[in-house]
């Protein structure tokens, strides 16, 4: 998945791919997928090659994905067509989705709330508040503070506080639970958070 800052790179060539890109969903969202945890109308953010995109419409839900990065998008486009699957793929910038025009029951983040430093992340909080209605449900994956020192760092080490802060207003925080996102660059996965929060 690749957005408007610079940590997000993503190509058609696999050396390019970032490590989050498995060609599979993330364990953790297929887990909540099958829990029936998706619902409604889907929004992935920072859909990347629309993994999780493609795993919403596989329920028969109606699912979107944004992203930055025309390659992504593109590959998304592939995979939805090889699979007879229908969804929706837009180039759009995670910090302005109010300019979709949309409201979506289920919103997801793989790998994206991370990448942003204090007031970048404020904004996108914002931003995920403007497209999810009232009792809609936000999940984010994302790297967290408890990473080990053979692993790749992202640019920003989040604690749970950084989440509670970030999600104080306008949310209900559901949960936050330690799980690891699977890369290809350590067969262990890197250590992360789940959020499960619900607009309030």
């Amino acid at each position: 998945m690749a957005d408007s800052h610079p940590q997000r790179h993503e190509s058609t060539a696999q050396a390019d791919r970032p490590p989050w890109e498995i060609g599979r969903p993330q364990p953790t969202f297929l887990e909540l997928s099958s829990a029936g945890s998706f619902r409604g109308r889907v929004l992935d953010v920072g859909c990347g090659t629309g993994e999780h995109v493609l795993l919403a419409a596989q329920l028969g839900l109606e699912a979107t994905g944004i992203d930055r990065d025309p390659h992504a998008l593109r590959a998304a486009e592939e995979k939805a067509a090889a699979r007879d699957l229908t969804a929706k793929f837009v180039r759009h910038d995670a910090l302005q989705l109010a300019e979709l025009g949309e409201a979506y029951d289920t919103v997801l983040d793989c790998a994206l709330f991370h990448a942003f430093g204090d007031v970048d992340r404020a904004m996108y909080v914002n931003s995920l508040r403007g497209v999810t209605g009232p009792g809609g449900r936000l999940f984010i994956l994302c790297y967290s503070d408890q990473q080990g020192g053979t692993v790749v760092v992202p640019p920003h080490r989040v604690t749970r506080g950084d989440i509670e802060a970030a999600f104080a207003d306008g949310w209900r925080i559901d949960s936050i639970l330690p799980t690891t996102i699977d890369v290809t660059i350590d067969p262990a996965g890197i250590p992360a958070w789940l959020l499960t929060a619900t607009r309030i």
